[in-house]
C-alpha cells in the first residue's frame, strides 16, 4: 500500500531462493536467446486446461515447465527475484491432479493450473510463511489460509510463495516496496532498474513474466492494483469480506482483503470464483453470504461497456503528462464501446481523510498482528508485535540494512481498539469514503468511477525509499470496495493501469466493464527485461 502518502499527508532460510544484490540503478541485459520461445508465454488458463484436456500437456509438464522458467529468469537471469519459495510437494499435487484427469474427475476451470500465493498468506505443510520479515524466516503456520484452501480444493496446483514489500510495506516511511529482509529487491520485469510497486510486488511480477499462470496478492491500500498496473496486469481488488482473510498476516481487518493478479480479465476471474466463500472465522466474509458467484465467467462480456455510465475522477489526473494522454485516449476508447463518461469527484476534501486513514491502521496493525501471531507463529519468542520490534533492533544489520521500522514503533504506542481516537477516526474515514462514493455512484447513475491507477514504475531506491507518481487506491480501500486494475497503455516501456471501481459487491458489473475495454484495447505486451530505460534488451 502506500505508505509515503499517508505521511506525506500527516538469517535467510534454505528454502529460499538466491538473492541477486541491487548494485546500482543499471542491471545487466538479460539474455534474449534463454527468453524467447516459452511455449506457455501469454496462456490463459482457459487455453492451458484446453492443452491438458487434448493431452499436448499434463498438469505435471505444466509445473516442471514453470520450474524451469523461474530458474532461467528469476532466480538467474534477468534476476527477478520475484519467487521467495517454491512449494516441494507442486509435482506430487499435479499428479494426482493428473490421475484424476485420467479417472474422468475435473474439478473445474483450475484443475491442474499452477499459481502462487504472497508469502503473507498461510501455507501449510513445510512451507513457510514469512511476510517477508527475517523474524518470521522458515516459520510454519500449520496450515494452508482458508483462501488457499479454497483454491487448491478446485483444482491450482501451488507452485510456490512470491516476495513481497516486507510486513505488506507496513514497516518504513522510506522503504523499497518488492523488498524484504527474506527475499531481498524485486525487479519490474520491463525494466529492471525500475521498481515493481507493492506490496504484491512478487506476486506481480510473477504473473507478468510468465512464471505461472496466475498469482494472489494482498492488499490494504493499493498492494494488488498498484503492482499489477506497474507491472502490465490485471488485478482483483475485492469487496472486503468477498474473500476470507484467515491465516493471511494482517494489517488493518477493516481494509484487507485478497485478491487475483493474472494477465487477463478472464483469468482473474477464474481465480476469484474459486476464493469466494463464507468463512464463520472472518466476520467480513459472513456478510458475503447471498453476495458473492461461484463463477464470474459468465459475466466476461464483449459488449459490456455498451450504455454503461462511468464518472471519471480528473482530480486524480494531472502528475504525469503522458499518463494524461493514455486517460485521455481511455476515455475516446471508452466512448467508442459504448460508455458515456461523466466528471465526478467522489470524496471531498481528500488530503484530510489520508492522516485520519493512518491512524486506523496504525491501530489495527498492532491489534491484528498480535492475534495472528499468538495464533499462528510456532516460535515461542515471536508472539507479539513487541517481539517484532525487538528482533529487529537485535539483528539490524541482517533486518534493517537500507531502512528502520518506525511504522511498527509509532504502531506499537497505540492502545488497543477501544480508544476514542480510533473509534473516531474509523467512522470519520469510512463514512467519507462509503458515502462519497455511494451518493456519487447514485447521483449520476453510473456502473463505476474510474481513474488513473497510478503512474509509470520510478527507479528502485534504497536511500530515499519509493517515489508514487499519483494514484487512486485510497477510494476503494478506505470505503472497503472493489476495485478492478486492467493495462491502459505504457508510458515508453513502462506500463500503467486504469482503475475501475464501484459499491460494494459489484465484482460482477467491474468485470464486464474491464473485460470489454481489454478486449477492445489489447494492451497487455510481454515484458522484454529490459536494464533500463535507454538501453536495448542488444548485446
Amino acid at each position: 500500500m502506500e505508505r509515503r502518502r499517508f505521511l506525506q499527508h500527516s538469517a535467510i532460510a534454505g528454502w529460499a531462493l538466491s538473492i541477486l544484490p541491487l548494485a546500482s540503478c543499471s542491471l545487466p541485459p538479460a539474455d534474449q536467446e534463454t527468453l524467447a520461445g516459452f511455449p506457455l508465454a501469454e496462456k490463459t488458463i482457459p487455453e492451458l486446461q484446453a492443452l491438458m484436456a487434448d493431452g499436448t500437456y499434463s498438469a505435471l509438464d505444466l509445473v516442471d515447465m514453470y520450474l524451469a522458467r523461474i530458474a532461467e529468469i528469476d532466480a538467474a537471469g534477468p534476476g527477478l527475484h520475484s519467487v521467495l519459495a517454491l512449494n516441494p510437494q507442486a509435482q506430487e499435487m499435479a499428479r494426482q491432479l493428473d490421475q484424476e484427469r485420467v479417472n474422468g474427475k475435473v474439478r473445474g476451470p483450475l484443475h491442474g493450473i499452477p499459481i502462487m500465493v504472497k508469502d503473507n498468506i498461510n501455507s501449510g505443510g513445510n512451507l513457510p510463511t514469512t511476510a517477508g520479515s527475517l523474524a518470521l524466516a522458515g516459520n510454519l503456520a500449520g496450515e494452508d489460509a482458508f483462501l488457499l484452501a479454497s483454491l487448491t480444493d478446485a483444482g491450482a496446483v501451488l507452485l510456490g510463495k512470491t516476495n513481497l514489500s516486507e510486513w505488506a510495506n507496513f514497516r518504513s516511511t522510506r522503504s523499497s516496496s518488492g523488498w524484504s529482509s527474506v527475499g531481498g529487491q524485486t525487479h519490474n520485469p520491463y525494466v529492471l532498474d525500475r521498481n515493481p510497486c507493492g506490496s504484491s510486488s512478487g506476486s506481480g511480477v510473477a504473473a507478468a513474466a510468465n512464471l505461472c499462470a496466475a498469482t494472489v496478492g494482498t492488499e490494504t491500500n493499493g498492494s494488488i492494483v498498484c503492482p499489477s498496473s506497474t507491472n502490465g496486469i490485471v488485478g482483483i481488488k475485492p469487496t472486503v469480506g468477498l474473500i476470507s482473510r484467515t491465516g493471511v498476516v494482517p494489517i488493518s481487518h477493516s481494509q484487507d482483503t485478497a485478491g487475483p493478479m493474472a494477465r487477463t480479465v478472464t483469468d482473474a476471474a477464474c481465480m476469484l470464483g474459486a476464493m469466494v466463500g463464507v468463512d464463520p472465522d472472518d466476520a467480513a466474509s459472513v456478510l458475503s453470504a447471498g453476495k458473492f458467484l461461484p463463477d464470474y465467467t459468465p459475466h466476461l462480456k464483449a459488449d459490456g461497456l455498451k450504455g454503461a455510465k462511468l464518472g471519471i475522477v480528473k482530480s486524480a489526473m494531472g502528475f504525469h503528462e503522458e499518463v494524461d494522454a493514455l486517460m485521455e485516449q481511455a476515455i475516446e476508447d471508452l466512448k467508442a464501446q459504448g460508455a458515456e463518461i461523466v466528471e465526478v469527484e467522489p470524496i471531498e476534501n481528500i488530503g484530510s481523510l489520508w492522516g485520519v486513514g493512518y491512524q486506523v491502521l496504525l491501530y489495527e496493525f498492532k491489534a491484528d498482528l498480535n492475534a495472528y501471531l499468538e495464533k499462528y507463529s510456532q516460535n515461542p519468542d515471536m508472539k507479539s508485535l513487541e517481539d517484532v520490534i525487538a528482533f529487529n533492533s537485535a539483528h539490524e544489520s541482517e533486518a534493517m540494512p537500507h531502512f528502520k521500522q518506525e511504522i511498527l514503533e509509532q504502531s506499537q504506542a497505540k492502545g488497543d481498539l477501544n480508544e476514542q481516537e480510533y473509534l473516531d477516526a474509523k467512522q470519520k474515514l469510512q463514512a467519507a469514503s462509503r458515502e462519497g462514493i455511494d451518493q456519487t455512484m447514485k447521483e449520476f447513475g453510473l456502473d463505476a468511477i474510474i481513474a488513473p491507477t497510478g503512474g509509470p514504475a520510478w527507479c528502485t531506491d534504497w536511500i530515499n525509499g519509493d517515489h508514487f507518481g499519483g494514484g487512486s487506491s485510497q477510494f476503494a480501500a478506505w470505503s472497503g470496495y472493489p476495485n478492478i486494475t486492467v493495462p491502459a497503455g505504457f508510458v515508453k516501456e513502462l506500463p500503467v493501469g486504469l482503475s475501475f471501481f464501484a459499491s460494494a459487491w459489484q465484482e460482477p458489473r467491474l468485470i464486464e466493464l474491464t473485460y470489454a475495454y481489454e478486449q477492445a484495447t489489447g494492451h497487455r505486451k510481454e515484458p522484454t527485461f529490459i536494464p533500463s530505460i535507454g538501453q536495448d534488451t542488444k548485446r
